[in-house]
């Protein structure tokens, strides 16, 4: 995705009213552009989080919207509920999605919260990459003593937002506006309904850890300044507290990953199950509380893969599959994929459904390559022969991963189909870019040239587009070359029994080059700028010429064994 998007992920102190909930979603939709991802209640917490995201401005105006029907629904003063919190609206971040930087991000949540100030009347601290003092980079100390400390605080004058009033509104309480990345909420779970075993564990594994107590008084231990010394929990980058979820009957180590770069989900799951171990305690699964990056994901699936000696060259789809199971995130509730994955539940909201090419059934590709529109054409073909060929190597590898007898040597092929999966993923990528190349020709030819201006325009704008074109192709070529790495050493080291399977792969590798090269040569035919075109050609013949023989010496290899 290269348009701008911004995700947002307001908490409002509200879990068990679904008509409340249901109103401040609404204000969300109301806003044209945003999508509302995801919604997720929270009956013990009486706590809602909703995802959603689109470009920044609108964002933002859906984010005040939201909070304005929110803070007249939900009154603080009778709020209950297990989470920490100091306000109706009480946590909003927002999260660069694509084509917005971070520093872009920590201005607009600047943006938002003097408009939360200004236009709804909240108290409003900055939090997280846009805090306006360091004082105020943790949430944990800005939200500190909760609602019931609020007034307190504000009162002593050391406390006075960053935006808006302070003094205490005691209905809507304060809210705090951050700029963050991805922030993964993860709940594990428990075979007790301990809450005091649940924060054990928690006070184990988060970053902050627990006060260290004298042994012999059991009082907090102080250091020479008169602070209470603290002993750091095993996880860096993590924040964590145990509760009690009633409608499930479990105690939950409740965490929040605060950067899955350092402590990725899979680590943190497999920690909380050491500690609660030693603890007597089990783990029988976890939760994700709103949605997760396909990222962490992935990394998890082959985390799991690894530890089982597995080949980590499988499709996403597998990994999310072993991810899921391994964590046990279908413990509570079916885990559905297109809700809790970012990327994913962004296609879905749009409508999802086979738009690429490479969403389409065989036989509906075939049968619209087969149709009157002129594309797809040669090119998004080839791209797709070359993809098959690096699928069967990354076949082969996985194959000969999980041969009997040869589990010494399950890394070394792990890695090969590590390769040949991301020239196949590159190359299933490029089918559509193909056909997109061709439209972009194709609009060029449509622009207007009644006066001399628009006819210069149109002129470039065909040259360019053209190049474009020549371009993508060659791309299909260079991936397609470098997948036969992999197949002839699949040929040469794989599993006997699918020496074919390495020759079929050389095969359509070699036809996906001389395909594809077809496409750079037409393209060039009509390039004006020759020494860009010879340019092109020149790469494109030198790499037909190395795969025609790469392919030779591949089927000889497959030849001799068969």
């Amino acid at each position: 995705m290269s348009e701008r998007l911004i995700e947002c992920v307001p908490n409002f102190s509200e879990g068990r009213d679904p008509e409340v909930i249901r109103a401040i979603t609404s204000a969300i939709e109301e806003v044209a552009e945003v999508m509302l991802l995801d919604v997720d209640p929270g009956k013990a917490t009486n706590r809602t989080v909703i995802t959603f995201v689109g470009p920044p401005e609108a964002v933002l105006e859906a984010a005040v919207r939201a909070a304005k029907r929110g803070t007249e629904l939900i009154d603080m003063r009778k709020h209950k509920g297990e989470h920490p919190r100091f306000g109706a609206l009480d946590v909003c971040p927002l999260v660069p999605v694509s084509g917005v930087t971070m520093e872009e991000t920590v201005e607009l949540a600047r943006r938002l919260a003097r408009r939360l100030a200004e236009e709804v009347g909240l108290s409003v601290y900055c939090y997280e990459r846009a805090a306006l003092t360091p004082a105020r980079e943790n949430l944990a100390d800005v939200r500190d003593g909760e609602y019931e400390g609020l007034a307190a605080r504000l009162a002593s004058g050391d406390h006075t937002p960053d935006f808006g009033p302070a003094k205490l509104n005691e209905r809507s309480g304060a809210t705090a506006v951050g700029a963050r990345d991805f922030l993964v909420a993860y709940n594990v779970n428990l075979n007790t309904t301990s809450t005091r075993r649940a924060n054990a564990i928690a006070f184990d594994v988060r970053e902050k850890g627990r006060e260290r107590l004298d042994p012999q008084t059991m009082k907090p231990v102080k250091d020479a300044s008169g602070q209470t010394v603290w002993d750091p929990g095993s996880l860096t980058k993590v924040k964590g507290i145990g509760w009690f979820i009633e409608e499930y009957g479990v105690a939950q180590v409740s965490l929040n990953l605060t950067d899955i770069s350092v402590t990725p989900m899979h680590v943190a799951f497999d920690e909380c199950c050491k500690k609660a171990e030693a603890r007597g305690v089990r783990v029988t699964g976890s939760e994700l509380v709103g949605l997760v990056p396909m990222r962490a994901m992935l990394d998890a699936g082959r985390y799991f893969l690894k530890k089982q000696r597995r080949s980590t060259g499988v499709s996403d789809d597998e990994l999310i599959k072993i991810a899921v199971k391994s964590l046990g995130l279908d413990d509570l509730y079916p885990f559905v994929k297109e809700d809790k994955i970012v990327e994913l539940a962004i296609t879905k909201k749009r409508g999802g459904g086979p738009r690429r090419l490479i969403d389409r059934t065989v036989r509906g590709f075939t049968e619209e390559t087969a149709s009157e529109s002129p594309a797809p054409g040669g090119g998004s073909i080839a791209a797709t022969i070359g993809a098959f060929g690096a699928a069967l190597a990354a076949m082969v590898a996985n194959l000969s991963s999980h041969k009997r007898g040869w589990d010494a040597r399950w890394e070394e092929f792990s890695d090969y189909a590590e390769r040949a999966k991301e020239s196949y993923v590159e190359l299933l990528k490029l089918v559509d870019l193909d056909t997109d190349a061709f439209n972009r020709v194709m609009d060029a030819f449509g622009l207007p040239r009644g006066t001399d201006a628009e006819k210069a325009t149109r002129k470039a704008a065909i040259q360019e587009a053209t190049f474009r074109a020549a371009e993508v192709p060659l791309r299909v070529m260079k991936v397609a070359e470098a997948s036969m790495d992999v197949i002839e050493k699949m040929a040469q080291l794989g599993n006997p029994a699918s020496i074919s399977d390495a020759g079929v792969g050389a095969l359509c590798a070699r036809t996906a080059v001389l395909g594809a090269h077809l496409n750079v040569k037409i393209n060039c035919s009509t390039l004006e700028d020759k020494e860009r075109a010879m340019r092109l050609l020149a790469e494109a013949q030198a790499i037909a010429d190395r795969a025609v023989a790469r392919e030779g010496v591949i089927l000889a290899i497959v030849s001799a064994k068969l």
